[in-house]
């Protein structure tokens, strides 16, 4: 085991691709790398590329030469990156009377959606990597993105809606179940635990 250290920018671009929690940093960069999973640790033959597209953050706050080890490094998950750029929580900006008062899991879902965008304006870009699996006809088709053309151009009928009060576009034409599995992958890939992730998901 090899103990390295990385600049902050590496540090978030690490953490922000795990994909489960718990997942160690060598697993992250092997999937990043595409390296075979073998005992020997990777070794990058170029320059990762480091920005956080939309990210904001004042390197002023963030530590310096952050020091990365094999065993126990992204066992912090996004938690790290909501801590490390002082991100607020989303339950400072949710109006449960303004819930309560939608009609339907839509209003509540983008409602949800921009209470999250308030919290977290410099990382929220990150929703941008959740998708559905690839279907057997390999259509690539987005949950997310910055406008409603790039989401009608990834499928048909997918009823694009914006955020509000962000530059963000959603999906709306899913049924309630994979909404709140939108927002459980949402709100984990922003650094919450388990237990907020299902308060969360229950606002729906």
């Amino acid at each position: 085991m090899k103990n390295i250290e990385i600049d902050d920018e590496l540090y978030l671009y690490i953490v922000s691709n795990t994909q489960a929690i718990g997942e160690s940093a060598s697993s992250i960069l092997r999937r990043l790398l595409s390296l075979e999973n073998t005992n020997q640790p990777p070794v990058p033959q170029s320059p990762l590329v480091t920005e956080i597209k939309g990210d904001e953050t004042n390197n002023d706050e963030l530590p310096q030469n952050t020091e990365v080890t094999d065993s126990d490094i992204v066992a912090t998950k996004l938690s790290e990156v909501k801590m490390i750029t002082g991100s607020e929580s989303v339950f400072n900006f949710i109006n449960k009377e303004e819930l309560a008062m939608q009609r339907g899991a839509v209003g509540r879902f983008l409602l949800i959606l921009a209470a999250l965008y308030r919290a977290h304006p410099n990382t929220f870009n990150i929703v941008t990597n959740i998708a559905p699996k690839v279907s057997a006809r390999k259509t690539k088709r987005l949950y997310f993105a910055l406008s409603e053309e790039i989401l009608t151009a990834s499928g048909s009928s997918t009823k694009p809606k914006q955020v509000p009060q962000s530059p963000f576009w959603v999906i709306t034409n899913s049924n309630t179940t994979r909404k709140k599995m939108m927002l459980t992958e949402a709100a984990t890939l922003l650094g919450y635990d388990e237990s907020d992730v299902i308060k969360i998901r229950e606002l729906l």
